[in-house]
């Protein structure tokens, strides 16, 4: 590569764009060159914009401390400047809408952590391991917009990631999930808090996180949809049903999951676990800088996954399994565990926009 893709960060100032910088720093393939927020924020140094509120556990980079933030209403200005943006705006869902199609048709693509997207009918929404083939709607998004180079495309709840993952491998070893119950145990940082910002939720539960059971329940229909006429149509199965449950854990979303099959077809718990541990997609066989060598591990243990031993499995970008096991309702339980703020959010954007360059899409 001769150059490294100049890169955007839209809503930087916030947690998401925050771990979007983290991430980035010293990326083979891509710098942050440019970083916009709120008009509160714009003038400002990056530095002097966060003022006080990184969240990140890692020093707020060099490199950035002094890029002067700009207005992320100011398009065409930006998107003068870079290759493509991440787009982590904090806006209504109508504002985020118009402002990423601003920025695709300003020829600039958009990989956009926001949900706003996710259902319009030809913006893939892509988990790379999962359903790369869905870029190629892209096409008709093109010329939907009028478009050369310009697109968005999104990423979904990070809600789903601890467990729709081991139903895909399932899915493409032959054993189709019919009927899925899920219970989420979410971190606070997938509000956009930390204990210092949110001192309620020590030692607390909240029983209900608003959008997010809806989200968790029919997101991974999109994922496993397919291209129609220029559009994406959702899987009718399986079903799945939900309860999503705020938690007292920084960082680190739990599943609790009950699966049964398709027609019976029900296989042995030696070969879930095996098909579990060998799955790869096309982030591993690219071999794409942020890719997990693997990208699901089961544990033996029965006390695993757990947040403090388990979460920054494969930097935050695999996902853990454990305690599958027979039940008397379902065909099998089991738990599995998926670091929200970098699989789930920055991190796989990142991955998502390694996959678009590797495939040519920027």
């Amino acid at each position: 590569m001769d150059r490294k893709l100049r890169v955007g960060i839209l809503g930087g100032t916030g947690m998401v764009g925050q771990r979007f910088i983290s991430l980035l720093e010293n990326h083979p393939w891509f710098e942050t060159v440019t970083i916009a927020a709120s008009p509160r924020s714009a003038g400002k140094r990056y530095e002097e914009a966060v003022n006080g509120r990184w969240k990140m556990t890692t020093p707020m980079p060099e490199a950035v401390k002094n890029i002067v933030v700009k207005d992320v209403s100011d398009v065409y200005t930006l998107a003068s400047d870079v290759d493509f943006v991440f787009s982590a705006v904090d806006m209504s869902k109508d504002e985020i809408r118009k402002i990423e199609e601003e920025y695709a048709k300003a020829e600039t693509p958009v990989v956009s952590n926001n949900s706003a997207h996710r259902w319009t009918p030809d913006v893939p929404m892509i988990v790379p391991e999962l359903n790369p083939q869905h870029l190629d709607v892209i096409s008709s998004q093109k010329k939907r917009l009028g478009t050369k180079r310009g697109f968005i495309v999104v990423k979904p709840n990070c809600s789903i990631q601890s467990y729709t993952p081991a139903l895909h491998a399932l899915k493409e070893a032959g054993f189709e999930a019919e009927t899925v119950v899920a219970t989420t145990y979410q971190a606070i940082s997938g509000a956009g808090k930390t204990f210092k910002d949110w001192p309620e939720m020590e030692g607390n539960v909240i029983p209900f996180i608003g959008g997010e059971e809806e989200k968790s329940e029919q997101e991974p229909l999109r994922i496993w949809g397919h291209i129609e006429n220029g559009s994406i149509v959702k899987a009718e199965a399986p079903v799945i049903t939900t309860q999503c449950i705020r938690v007292p854990v920084l960082d680190g979303h739990t599943a609790a999951v009950f699966m049964s099959f398709k027609d019976g077809n029900k296989p042995s718990k030696d070969e879930i676990i095996k098909i579990w541990r060998a799955f790869k997609g096309l982030p591993q066989e690219l071999n794409l800088p942020s890719a997990p060598k693997n990208f699901i591990q089961y544990l033996d243990d029965d006390n695993r996954p757990q947040v403090t031993l388990d979460v920054n499995y494969e930097n935050g970008f695999g996902i853990s399994l454990g305690r599958l096991r027979e039940d008397v309702i379902f065909d099998y339980k089991f738990v599995g565990l998926s670091h929200n703020t970098i699989r789930g959010a920055a991190g796989g954007g990142v991955l998502t926009a390694e996959l678009l360059k590797a495939k040519g899409f920027i």
